[in-house]
């Protein structure tokens, strides 16, 4: 693939050329709490700050996976009004979907290469997608969308926000994984489900 990218960039993604050593490189960044407002930094903008959040990890690790020759894709996950929404990025294995994944809570990780499609892997996520009352909140899920979409709008190469990546994703088709029904019959989350859902990789204090 044609080095697109400043070299040194190229160079230290050519070397996160699986999707294991790419998850190790975004969990060593912190959380972004977006303290100043919402955000949605491109990924030389990830790099140069070294924090980020789900969405803007995710389009990195979509830049990255390409580099190394795969598809750049994401996944959206939509929960219900009380809660957050939730993007990764994808990729195969041996004919199997798995996921990159950046959160700064303990269950909404990344996804080993087991799943048989896109709906399958974000179910996976079902049973610990938590409100902070313990309420199972995922709602919808995406198909695969590949950013090479994007490219005229040079979301490789800039360090502008790119916040035309977010809204396009809240428009795309999103497949609902519940009835009315199922939901009105949801049992909600033991005290121990939900301390864990509370756990926290990255810990906010507020300034004084």
């Amino acid at each position: 693939m044609k080095n697109f990218l400043p070299e040194k960039e190229w160079k230290l993604f050519k070397k996160l050329d699986t999707p294991e050593k790419i998850q190790d490189f975004l969990d060593g960044m912190k959380i972004n709490y977006e303290k100043h407002g919402d955000t949605c930094y491109s990924p030389l903008t990830v790099l140069d700050k070294r924090i980020c959040h789900c969405i803007e990890a995710a389009t990195l690790a979509a830049l990255i996976l390409r580099v190394n020759g795969r598809p750049p894709l994401l996944l959206d996950l939509t929960a219900s009004k009380n809660d957050y929404d939730h993007v990764v990025a994808l990729f195969k294995k041996f004919g199997k979907w798995g996921a990159i994944s950046k959160t700064n809570h303990a269950a909404l990780r990344y996804r080993e290469p087991i799943y048989n499609s896109p709906r399958e892997l974000a179910m996976s996520y079902f049973h610990e997608y938590l409100d902070k009352k313990g309420n199972k909140s995922l709602r919808r899920y995406s198909l695969p969308v590949n950013l090479k979409r994007f490219d005229q709008l040079g979301w490789m190469t800039t360090k502008k926000e790119i916040d035309y990546i977010p809204e396009y994703l809240v428009k795309v088709k999103h497949f609902s994984i519940l009835t009315r029904a199922q939901i009105r019959h949801l049992r909600r989350a033991d005290e121990l489900e939900i301390r864990a859902g509370n756990l926290e990789e990255w810990g906010y204090k507020p300034a004084k």
